[in-house]
């Protein structure tokens, strides 16, 4: 099984990490200095290979994402 995670790039706006980073401030969590969001996906009976296709055709959109694969 594969996990791949999807995240945006350094330097790409992440709005709900922001607005998730501001509610914390709000709530008094002053610990948090930045929070970025991921999408996580669980992929069974590809190889790697086959796994690679499906991110960059598929998941994730590369021109603003990056992507992660780990084997799990």
């Amino acid at each position: 099984m594969w996990e791949v995670r999807i995240y945006y790039k350094k330097g790409v706006q992440d709005p709900e990490g922001d607005t998730t980073l501001q509610g914390l401030k709000m709530l008094g969590f002053d610990c948090a200095e930045e929070v970025k969001t991921a999408k996580i996906f669980w992929i069974r009976g590809c190889d790697r290979e086959e796994v690679e296709k499906i991110c960059r055709r598929f998941l994730a959109n590369t021109t603003s994402q990056d992507y992660e694969i780990l084997q799990l």
